[in-house]
């Protein structure tokens, strides 16, 4: 009778270690692969939002459009940034102040004014400028100096104003008549807005197709105008750079980065080192006995 051979009880022990091994490996090998890829990503679209910076630099460089190129633009995408040159009459009437923004960290209105262009029947909203608020009534509005008569406006072609967060939508006032005649020369610390029936000019945001419907303006509502350059006419014009959100794009790629060396370092200490470690332990307890 032939004897059963002897099964040593620390092979199920190896099995099940190489199991887990094996297990381990797996999880660490997608974990690594799932990180590193994030980051890749994100630093992909970092390099998207810099070629989107070079192109709205490169546009600013361009060359004026005319008036009549302005007038003749269809679809302004292929357009934005770039400066323009125009001939019109200020409508101060209808002027804006978008509250709740800031320049140098200080809170103030971003002032805007409607442009209505010479020889013909468009208007645009222009960005103006920024005036310090009134921290003691926030209704008392700076004086903005706006020259009367024809005047040549040169400016950035930017999208419409950018919205804030607003808690409720207020019901749009009346529609106003076109107020066509020139303005007065600068508006003063009290100015309403007397081309908007029971509307203030101070506003959270504003909607340029419900503020055409609202005034009745040929305003385009497609594109906003920004002026830039020195303060002047009581206003500033430090504009903030758009926020591409470089940093964030970077951060998030140094996060997972990051995450992929721990899974790395984590792998390799539980894996090698501390077996290794382990059964130098055993080895030395052994000799001691």
């Amino acid at each position: 009778m032939t004897p059963e051979p002897l099964v040593s009880s620390a092979t199920p022990r190896r099995r099940a270690g190489r199991g887990r091994f094996l297990v381990v490996t797996l999880a660490a090998v997608l974990a690594l692969a799932a990180t590193v890829s994030l980051g890749r990503w994100q630093l992909s679209r970092a390099a998207q939002k810099e070629a989107l910076q070079a192109r709205i630099d490169a546009q600013k460089l361009k060359a004026p459009l005319s008036q009549a190129e302005f007038l003749a633009l269809g679809e302004a995408a292929g357009e934005m940034h770039r400066p323009v040159r125009l001939r019109g009459l200020w409508l101060t009437a209808q002027m804006v102040y978008l509250d709740n923004r800031q320049m140098h960290g200080t809170p103030g209105f971003y002032v805007l004014t409607p442009f209505a262009l010479e020889g013909s029947e468009q208007a645009v909203m222009v960005q103006r400028g920024w005036v310090q608020r009134n921290f003691v009534d926030r209704t008392q509005l700076g004086v903005v100096e706006t020259p009367p008569g024809i005047v040549e406006l040169t400016a950035l072609i930017e999208p419409p104003p950018s919205h804030l967060f607003e808690l409720g939508a207020k019901a749009a006032p009346a529609p106003a008549a076109l107020a066509a005649a020139p303005a007065p020369a600068a508006s003063g610390p009290t100015a309403p807005a007397p081309g908007i029936q029971g509307s203030s000019p101070i506003r959270q945001n504003l909607d340029l197709e419900a503020f055409r419907a609202e005034t009745q303006l040929p305003l385009r509502t497609d594109v906003s105008l920004q002026q830039s350059g020195p303060a002047s006419e009581g206003l500033q014009r430090d504009w903030p750079a758009p926020a591409l959100g470089l940093e964030r794009h970077y951060g998030y790629a140094f996060q997972w980065f990051g995450l992929s060396a721990l899974v790395v370092i984590l792998y390799v200490w539980f894996q090698f080192i501390s077996p290794f470690r382990r059964a130098r332990r055993r080895a030395r307890d052994g000799r001691s006995l």
